[in-house]
């Protein structure tokens, strides 16, 4: 088995040796004093091992897939593992990869006039066809404009000719894509597996005959999930709502549906993905169990657009995830859902994971999965004797506040769960809530820290002294909500930053009153950061102008606090004449037509209203195997839908 040292001295006599060997293969774009001047000079490099490089003569179409955040993040993406290998697997496309450059590399790239470039050729993405950006969190919307500018890409699609790529967005964030349509030619709703392809051959056909890039993009607007912004058009009220959102002429959709992959067994999958040159986040081999959840947490964005369920065949997960291992060299496998429990054939897997991976000698790791009697046995076979720390996610302290999001946990499930944890051994527990959720009352503030307290009781009353390894360690966590598109939520209003972080006081005050309290820590979140991606989750165009303000103010990395300034934000707001409060102070009526209102994800809208109705009543709605709840999805024709 390949063994990957991460150690400094090693790592530093590794990069040394490939760099040479890429000099043999291909001139490096950034010179060797560059490489010296700048930190991890190793995420500029490429021709890591199952990169793929190409001769370029051979292909017809040159495509950038973009990460827009550092190599580290970016490379850690399952949805550009998956693209790369299936644009690699045609013969007339060649997909190489892009990351964002880390503040050293950008100044010195500006100063220099050098233009970003492709891993695997180390040519400039001015060059390619298309540049497809993955948007995965709205704090990453500067970088965008980042890659655009160091690419030398005009920042608006409308000042591009004929001579630059397409640029193209895709991921979570395309489900509301108006903030960022200024800046880009078309955005593919869903999962990338199912049009790229018929797109593609279109790109192809055009470019032969000659059409421009107008052309090409009014038939590609045709094509089910893909959505070209300049050819709609906004009309707003007085009150700055939208009046009306309308294709420019009739040939083109007035909704766009999101595309599926319906079939997850023989859907592509990488077999062998990319191994980084540095440590990346998530340094292991991803096996994805399925996609869609059957929770219906009335929060959660991605439970939502990602129905219905839909499983991977545990045969061809067996044989993938054998594959993925022999081919990395990695010591590490997890397993990728939404809700990993949930999965039907999971104690099959994992038991099979267990024999395989203790030959190997690979660590499983197994997030996403409820605590429970199963799900700790799994994870006392899985873990070191040493055991690591356990995550709860009750997102809310209070039964009532529970049942208002849909959780579906009971404090008894809860506490229940975690003396399982300390009589299997652990003593350290991480509990996530949410702070900000509609209705919510400091009652329901101060649970959160009783509920971390009862916990550490559990602990105290169930494991004896003689059997203790020292202080039982409950770890609370808060985000503060944040209402997103899709959503039973997206109505919701927001709060101002010090009401969030008065939120958090009341917690941090509770905490310190418990019994138990030195057994209890307490972090919490950025409430500015919060508040801004309220903004940009749910804005509408008019936010573009503000998003061009920061960059040209020198914005990047937004989603790192060390680069973080919500002032340059707030007075970008100021000079654009946008009241952020309008975008998050603001509860929706129902009647509202939102910037999102054009997407089909397939859950309705009057589902969405309903199940809002239902948390203002607090009332519970069963997951998809216990009672359907005709949230629309059932249309797709596949899935857990299907199943009874």
């Amino acid at each position: 088995m390949i063994q990957f040292c991460r150690s400094a001295t090693q790592c530093l006599q590794n990069f040394c040796i490939q760099n040479e060997r890429i000099k043999e293969m291909t001139k490096l774009a950034l010179s060797d004093e560059i490489l010296m001047k700048i930190d991890k000079p190793a995420r500029y490099i490429g021709n890591e091992l199952n990169s793929v490089c190409k001769n370029k003569d051979e292909v017809s179409i040159r495509f950038a897939m973009c990460f827009p955040d550092v190599y580290e993040i970016g490379m850690s993406h399952l949805g550009i593992q998956i693209l790369y290998d299936m644009f690699n697997k045609r013969d007339d496309v060649w997909c190489e990869r892009v990351y964002s450059p880390w503040p050293d590399l950008h100044k010195i790239m500006k100063e220099e006039n050098i233009p970003l470039f492709c891993l695997e050729s180390q040519e400039p993405v001015k060059n390619m066809d298309f540049l497809g950006i993955t948007i995965q969190y709205e704090m990453c919307y500067t970088n965008i404009l980042q890659i655009l500018d160091l690419s030398q890409i005009p920042l608006l699609a409308a000042d591009r000719d004929d001579t630059v790529p397409i640029v193209i967005g895709g991921g979570p964030c395309t489900y509301n894509p108006e903030p960022i349509a200024d800046f880009f030619d078309l955005f593919y709703m869903g999962e990338g597996e199912v049009v790229y392809d018929r797109m593609l051959d279109l790109y192809q056909e055009m470019k032969r005959a000659g059409r421009s890039r107008r052309e090409f993009l009014h038939e590609a607007a045709k094509i089910p999930g893909i959505y070209v912004p300049s050819l709609y058009q906004v009309e707003y009220k007085e009150d700055g709502t939208i009046a009306s959102f309308t294709p420019v002429d009739e040939e083109i959709p007035a909704t766009v549906t999101k595309q599926l992959v319906m079939d997850m067994t023989d859907a592509v999958y990488p077999e062998k993905p990319v191994v980084p040159f540095i440590k990346a986040t998530q340094d292991r081999v991803v096996l994805e169990i399925q996609r869609g959840c059957i929770r219906g947490c009335r929060f959660c964005q991605a439970g939502m657009v990602y129905r219905p369920v839909r499983e991977k065949n545990i045969e061809r997960l067996k044989a993938l995830a054998t594959q993925m291992i022999e081919a990395t060299g990695y010591e590490e496998i997890s397993l990728s859902s939404l809700s990993s429990s949930d999965y039907s054939s999971l104690e099959e897997l994992v038991n099979f994971l267990i024999d395989e991976c203790r030959e190997r000698r690979v660590n499983i790791s197994l997030p996403s999965l409820r605590i429970d009697a199963f799900s700790l046995d799994v994870m006392s076979k899985v873990q070191d004797i040493k055991k690591s720390s356990l995550t709860f996610a009750p997102e809310a302290g209070s039964q009532r506040l529970r049942d208002v999001i849909n959780k579906g946990l009971t404090e008894e499930v809860i506490l229940n769960g975690a003396q399982m944890a300390f009589e299997g051994g652990w003593n350290k527990v991480k509990f996530y809530f949410m702070l900000g959720l509609p209705t919510e009352t400091e009652a329901d503030m101060r649970a959160i820290a009783e509920l971390a307290n009862e916990t550490a009781a559990r602990y105290y009353d169930t494991v004896p002294k003689e059997k203790r390894n020292g202080r039982c360690q409950i770890t609370i966590s808060t985000s503060f909500f944040v209402p997103k598109p899709f959503t039973p939520f997206q109505w919701a209003r927001m709060y101002p930053p010090e009401d969030y972080i008065g939120r958090a006081k009341v917690v941090n005050d509770t905490v310190k009153e418990q019994l138990n309290k030195k057994s209890i820590k307490y972090n919490w979140h950025e409430a500015d950061v919060t508040v801004l991606e309220g903004v940009l989750a749910r804005g509408d165009r008019k936010i573009g102008q503000a998003i061009l303000k920061v960059y040209e103010k020198g914005g990047i990395f937004d989603a790192w606090s060390e680069y973080f300034d919500y002032q340059r934000w707030l007075d970008a707001f100021a000079e654009c004449g946008i009241d952020p409060d309008f975008y998050t102070m603001r509860e929706r009526s129902m009647d509202e037509i939102f910037p999102w209102d054009f997407i089909d994800t397939g859950v309705t809208k009057e589902f969405l209203k309903r199940e809002w109705n239902n948390a203002m009543k607090e009332t519970v709605t069963p997951n998809c195997r216990m009672r359907c709840s005709g949230c629309g999805v059932k249309k797709f024709g596949g899935g857990v839908c299907y199943e009874n």
